[in-house]
């Protein structure tokens, strides 16, 4: 009988789907866990995700200092009150003020954030002025909010032409697209997604500690990659092949898998 118990026990941590991931809290999804913190809305912040409302005194409270880069974009900060960053329990239920931040370009999400710090690629950001925009969430994927409204911070910034320097809109000279840096990596993976299928099919790609690995995604809906782990993003358009680069300094099996639509591109292996 105890046999028995330890073995239903040791089944439920894996949660049904059985496969636990380096983001997600085991046996949870991207889809919103029950909690009791705050009044959950009707309303949502316009991207599907429900508003959670706490009381002004005390909410969470969120600034965003963009800090041009000496090489390339944006160095962007975070200053939060009574907010802690938990990536650990991404996918959870909502606890009292924590969880993590979502980066937008003119009402666009660019990149989940996990952090006080973010560096924003000047290739990420078209010519002229727009507005970024910081969001916080629950680590349910609802969205912090008072009197209805979500909880953000928000700062200008002006990109110019490639080749021009800063001067007051605050921006280095423009790197190339991320796209046409993939002969800089060790090794190269091309993944196309199409009609919720991914192609080639999942599998392990092996690495190096200290490599640098190009993943070129073109998918037929927008989304965003993300490379668990690693906690590292990029915005796929639509139609058009999306390549983040990234050196793997720390060994593991690290997936790498779409947001909206929940599909693993493929798998990481550092050695």
């Amino acid at each position: 009988m105890l046999a028995l118990v330890l073995l239903l026990a040791g089944g439920a941590a894996t949660g049904c789907g059985g496969r636990a991931t380096t983001h997600h809290k085991p046996g949870t999804s991207h889809e919103q866990a029950s909690g009791s913190v705050g009044t959950l809305l009707t309303a949502d912040d316009g991207a599907g995700h429900r508003l959670r409302e706490v009381p002004a005194e005390g909410a969470p409270e969120v600034e965003l200092t963009a800090r041009p880069d000496s090489e390339d974009g944006w160095n962007l900060q975070l200053a939060v009150k009574n907010y802690r960053f938990t990536p650990d329990s991404t996918g959870g239920g909502a606890l009292p003020g924590a969880g993590h931040a979502h980066l937008l370009l003119d009402g666009n999400k660019l990149a989940r954030l996990y952090g006080p710090w973010f560096h924003l690629p000047a290739a990420q950001v078209p010519e002229g002025a727009h507005t970024l925009t910081v969001r916080l969430y629950a680590d349910d994927h609802t969205a912090w909010a008072v009197a209805g409204k979500p909880i953000e911070g928000s700062a200008q910034l002006t990109a110019a032409a490639p080749g021009q320097t800063g001067g007051h809109s605050h921006t280095p000279p423009t790197s190339p697209p991320t796209s046409q840096a993939a002969p800089e990596a060790d090794r190269t993976v091309t993944v196309t997604v199409r009609d919720g299928k991914v192609s080639p099919a999942p599998a392990r790609t092996e690495l190096r500690r200290g490599e640098r690995v190009a993943l070129r995604v073109t998918s037929d809906r927008a989304d965003t990659l993300h490379v668990h782990g690693y906690d590292k993003e990029l915005r796929l358009p639509a139609g058009q092949e999306a390549t983040l680069i990234l050196t793997v300094d720390r060994t593991g099996l690290f997936e790498v898998e779409t947001h909206e639509s929940g599909l693993v591109l493929t798998q990481l292996l550092v050695r």
